[in-house]
């Protein structure tokens, strides 16, 4: 087994990464919330619902791929490229996020304290989502492989 060299990456490589990382960090952070007098809960990405996590899960997948693939380790073969399948992964993974951040429950009443909604941790998760896909798609860009469904 080769040895990790993070030196390999670029700044594209360390941007995916980075926001595989801040996607981590905001699992743990509130994503849905209600407050109310006082009185407040919330849940974070583990228990905002098989959508929110699974995507987050998939944005995370992107950056340790592309990590473990640009610094040298091995990696099975797939049947198309480490570029499509980067961008898939973050792809898939943003797209579900959003579902479940459009789905969530929004309620305010201006007479009284009573909020109930999206929290920080679901809006980290989607502008680092947003940002992997972007840079995703310059690195498939720039790697000039073909779309699967294009052969």
């Amino acid at each position: 087994m080769a040895a990790m060299d993070l030196s390999k990456l670029d700044s594209l490589d360390r941007i995916v990464a980075g926001a595989s990382v801040v996607t981590h960090i905001s699992l743990f952070l509130p994503w849905l919330g209600v407050s109310e007098l006082g009185f407040s809960w919330s849940t974070n990405g583990f228990g905002a619902g098989f959508l929110g996590w699974f995507g987050a899960i998939l944005i995370i997948a992107a950056g340790v791929y592309l990590v473990m693939l640009r610094s040298g380790s091995e990696m099975p073969k797939t049947s198309f490229g480490p570029g499509v399948t980067v961008l898939g992964l973050s792809v898939f993974g943003a797209l579900l996020v959003v579902i479940k951040w459009v789905t969530l429950p929004r309620y305010s009443y201006s007479g009284s304290s009573f909020n109930e909604g999206a929290r920080i941790g679901i809006y980290l998760t989607l502008l680092a989502g947003i940002v992997q896909v972007i840079i995703s798609f310059r690195l498939f860009k720039r790697t000039g492989e073909a779309v699967p469904w294009a052969k």
